[in-house]
């Protein structure tokens, strides 16, 4: 089966991770995973293409001018062809959008998977409008958790239309990785704790570094890492130096060794005010990291509270702050919740699982458009034999 995903990408977050993870799973077992990578020549956003291209996986660029650009249609149209594809699956509303209007009335099935829910930005709020309207008109619609699927509910998506499929990873990277961040814990060897996502708004780093701060109050050897890149990051810089940790807090932008960084941490937090299924949690518990996650999205169908990591109550600095000093303060509480956590992933969370699970949708969006056609023809002939 060859399977066309389409993504507009801002950069290397859970949801090109998860077309990766997926396209390398394809590729290894007998199908073909090709990439269309929106790209606006003002921000290009090439990083997926990059990686992809490095990993062998086919992938092409779609020029995108602006928030609207009518050319695209006709070029996802030329690349369907150019690609011969079973399946287009979109990734994000602009993707929607665009693959809809390049081929509503076609054969082949399109197939979107919602890997969050934003509406706090009034852009992304009107785009979104218009996906969850066109989202009615695919053939079917993956949610990463209940809570997406119950959103894609109440926007008027039909029941049968959606199909849950949680992330999944390719654990191999995340097996013996060596630290690459301990020259920042020098020369104590200080507890580093750490938050990888994009410095935007709903990933709450704000959040993080006010409990940085009060962390370091109590405990002032730690250190703390974020990860990522995004919008947020010059008033998160400022944010630090008005709460004075500039010596121990470090913004360590995009990371290309990412199992070696899970690895150097003691303890991984998400401080996310919306969330789907983060890939970053599921990462971190596959390096056997403890994580403390806020309570939002699919968060705590991965993470049971005192099990497989810790919960708390989003938006809450005072919260967080006493769970990080809880537990580096007990080593054995953090290697038990690790170990618990990298169970839970190996068994429930793999790249095939997830794959394999996406294949049975694209088997039924392709019998079902075909059973469609057939009826059309059926209608048509039935229609042409009264006018005779």
């Amino acid at each position: 089966m060859k399977i066309l995903h389409i993504i507009s990408s801002g950069g290397m977050y859970g949801a090109e991770a998860v077309i990766l993870n997926m396209s390398r799973t394809l590729n290894e077992n007998s199908h073909s995973s090709i990439l269309g990578v929106f790209s606006n020549s003002a921000n290009p956003n090439l990083q997926l293409h990059e990686v992809a291209t490095a990993q062998g996986i086919e992938s092409h660029l779609i020029s995108c001018a602006g928030q609207i650009d009518r050319t695209v249609p006709s070029s996802i149209r030329e690349l369907v062809a150019r690609a011969n594809a079973d399946v287009v699956h979109a990734h994000g509303y602009k993707a929607d959008i665009y693959c809809y209007f390049a081929l509503r009335g076609s054969s082949l099935p399109l197939v979107s998977t919602c890997h969050t829910w934003y509406d706090n930005d009034l852009t992304v709020s009107l785009y979104g409008a218009a996906d969850r309207f066109i989202l009615r008109n695919y053939g079917a619609v993956v949610a990463v958790s209940e809570d997406v699927r119950h959103r894609l509910l109440k926007a008027g998506v039909r029941k049968e239309k959606i199909h849950i499929v949680r992330n999944g990873i390719d654990l191999r990277p995340f097996d013996n990785a060596a630290p690459s961040l301990r020259e920042i814990s020098s020369p104590d060897n200080a507890p580093i704790v750490g938050l990888i996502g994009r410095l935007a708004t709903e990933k709450g780093v704000d959040i993080f570094l006010r409990a940085a701060a009060r962390v370091l109050a109590d405990l002032p050897a730690t250190k703390f890492v974020v990860i990522g890149e995004g919008p947020d990051r010059e008033q998160l810089e400022l944010l630090i130096d008005e709460l004075q940790t500039r010596n121990n807090v470090f913004m360590l932008g995009r990371r290309d060794d990412m199992p070696s960084v899970y690895a150097s941490l003691d303890i991984m937090v998400s401080a996310s005010r919306h969330e789907g299924l983060p890939m970053a949690i599921l990462e971190g518990m596959a390096s056997g990291r403890p994580v403390i996650a806020t309570a939002v999205g699919a968060v705590p169908d991965v993470i049971v509270d005192g099990h497989t990591g810790v919960l708390v109550p989003s938006e809450n600095v005072e919260a967080l702050a006493a769970k990080i000093v809880t537990l580096l303060n007990n080593a054995a509480q953090r290697e038990n919740l690790g170990a618990a956590a990298k169970r839970l992933i190996e068994e429930e969370f793999s790249a095939e699982r997830m794959t394999t699970d996406y294949l049975h949708i694209y088997e039924q969006a392709i019998a079902a458009k075909k059973q469609q056609a057939s009826a059309h023809s059926i209608s048509s002939a039935i229609s042409q034999g009264k006018t005779k």
